[in-house]
C-alpha cells in the first residue's frame, strides 16, 4: 500500500478536483512500473545475446582464474547452464536415464530438486537446454519434445505437454535442443511438426494460443529469439533448411530464407540489431546478415560469409563487429557487422562459447580454458585465462554472467567465480 499526501508544499495548495487528479495520474505511473518488473532469466542473457549488463567487474585474473566462491557437484550429464534470479540459482541435470531441474541457493546449497522424466543418452549424453525462469515459474523442454512448467520457489509440476504427443512434433538427430522464450502472455516452442510446426501457449496454464504450420520443416536446434518492431514482435528461428519469421501475436508466417548445411544444425540464437538480422551455422555455412522492412514482414539478403561458421557458441555484437569463434575454420574471428568482411581472426584458443561483459569478451573453448579477451584493432588480446577445475566431459554449456559473478557448467559441476572489482 502507497501512502501520498498532498501537503501544502513550498506553499502550493492543491484542490480536491487537482488532488485526485494527480493521485490518477500516480497511480497510473505505478501500475506501469509493476508491469514492466517482471523478472526473466533466460538463454544468454537479457536480450538472448551473450550481453550481459553488469560493470565493477575484474579486469584482470590471477594465473588461478578469479576466486573460486563454491561448485555444486553431481549434476549429472549435461550441457545446461545456469539461470540465476535474485534469490536463486536453477539449472537441470540428469540421475540415471531422467532429468532434474534443481534450485540452488546463491550460496550453491540445495533448495530442491525435480525429476521431470526420460532425458538423451543416445549420443553425447544429457540435458540439452537452460531452464526459462518468469517470476514464479521455471520452463524447460527435454530432449524427448516434454515441456513443462513449475513453481521456480517449491519445484512442484504445475503442468506439462508433450510436443509428440499433443502436437505432431518430430524428434531429430541429437534430440530436441530448444531455450523456451516468453513474450508476455504467450510461451514459444518448435515442435517441428507438418501441422504444428511452431506453436504459442498460454505461459500459466498451457493451454494453445496459436499453432503456425511454417513451412513443415523439423526443428534443428535453435533457441529463437524475438524482434520487437513499434507494430509488432516477431518470432525468429531457424529450422532445417530455413530461417523462418513469424508474427508472435497470430502465428502468421511473414518470410523464410535458405539457410541449409550438412546436418540440419543451426543451434545459435538469431542476432538482432537496428533493422538487420544475423543468423549462423556451423560446418562451413557460415553467417547471413538479412536487412528487414520497416513493418517487418520482408526481408533482403545483405551478405554472407563463411569465414565464422560457428556451430554452438554464439557470438556477440560489440561496437560494430561480431565476435565468435568458427567451426571448420577453427579459428576466432571478428566481422564487420555492416559488411561481413573479416576484420581478423586467432587461434587462440580452441572452438568454445562466447559471452560480454564491461567491455571485455568472455571465452570458454572446448579445451576447458576460460579466458578473459580485450578487443583492439589489431587482434584479439588475451588478458588472463584458467582452466576449469572440475566436471567431466564436453565444455558446452554457455558461460553466464550475474550480480558479478561467473557460472561455469562443465558436465557434472556448476563453478561459480567472484568477479567484482576489490
Amino acid at each position: 500500500m502507497v501512502f501520498i499526501s498532498f501537503s501544502p508544499i513550498f506553499g502550493v495548495k492543491l484542490n480536491p478536483n487537482v488532488m485526485h487528479k494527480y493521485l490518477l495520474s500516480f497511480l497510473v505511473v505505478l501500475s506501469c512500473v509493476g508491469a514492466s518488473s517482471q523478472e526473466i532469466s533466460q538463454w544468454r542473457g537479457p536480450n538472448r545475446d551473450g550481453i550481459y549488463n553488469e560493470t565493477g567487474l575484474l579486469k584482470s585474473w590471477p594465473q588461478t582464474g578469479p576466486e573460486l566462491l563454491w561448485h555444486f557437484d553431481g549434476l549429472g550429464a549435461g550441457h545446461a547452464s545456469a539461470a540465476v534470479t535474485k534469490n536463486k540459482v536453477y539449472t537441470c541435470g540428469t540421475d540415471g536415464t531422467n532429468g532434474f531441474v534443481i534450485a540452488l541457493s546463491l550460496e550453491g546449497k540445495m533448495i530442491w530438486k525435480t525429476e521431470y522424466g526420460k532425458e538423451w543418452f543416445e549420443s553425447w549424453e544429457g540435458v540439452r537446454t537452460t531452464p526459462l525462469v518468469v517470476d514464479d515459474k521455471l520452463y524447460i523442454v527435454s530432449s524427448y519434445g516434454k515441456l513443462i512448467c513449475l513453481d521456480a520457489q517449491k519445484g512442484t509440476i504445475l503442468w506439462s505437454v508433450g510436443l509428440f504427443e499433443d502436437y505432431d512434433g518430430q524428434n531429430i538427430v541429437w534430440g530436441i535442443t530448444e531455450n523456451l522464450l516468453v513474450d508476455e502472455d504467450k510461451l514459444f516452442c518448435t515442435p517441428g511438426g507438418k501441422d504444428a510446426n511452431v506453436i504459442a501457449l498460454n505461459k500459466n496454464t498451457g493451454k494453445l494460443i496459436w499453432k503456425s504450420k511454417g513451412i513443415g520443416e523439423k526443428s534443428a536446434y535453435c533457441s529463437p529469439a524475438l524482434i520487437k518492431l513499434p507494430n509488432k514482435h516477431i518470432f525468429v528461428t531457424m529450422m532445417e533448411s530455413h530461417i523462418i519469421g513469424i508474427d508472435a501475436a497470430d502465428g502468421k508466417l511473414l518470410w523464410t530464407h535458405e539457410q541449409p548445411n550438412q546436418y540440419s544444425v543451426h543451434a545459435n540464437t538469431p542476432l538482432y540489431h537496428d533493422g538487420f538480422l544475423y543468423c549462423v551455422s556451423g560446418y562451413g555455412k557460415g553467417g547471413v546478415m538479412l536487412k528487414l522492412s520497416d513493418d517487418g514482414n520482408n526481408i533482403t539478403e545483405v551478405w554472407r560469409n563463411t569465414s565464422l561458421d560457428n556451430r554452438i557458441g554464439g557470438v556477440v555484437l560489440f561496437d560494430g563487429k561480431i565476435y565468435g569463434s568458427g567451426d571448420l575454420s577453427r579459428k576466432w574471428v571478428c566481422l564487420d557487422w555492416k559488411t561481413g568482411k573479416e576484420l581478423f581472426s586467432s587461434t587462440f584458443l580452441k572452438n568454445g562459447n562466447i559471452i560480454f561483459a564491461d567491455g571485455i569478451l568472455y571465452c570458454y573453448d572446448e579445451g576447458g580454458y576460460v579466458a578473459l579477451v580485450e578487443t583492439i584493432a589489431e587482434g584479439f588480446k588475451e588478458i588472463s585465462r584458467f582452466k576449469v577445475p572440475f566436471g567431466e566431459k564436453q565444455h558446452w554449456a554457455h558461460l553466464v554472467i550475474a550480480d558479478k559473478k561467473l557460472y561455469v557448467r562443465h558436465g557434472s559441476s556448476l563453478m561459480v567465480y567472484s568477479l567484482g572489482a576489490k
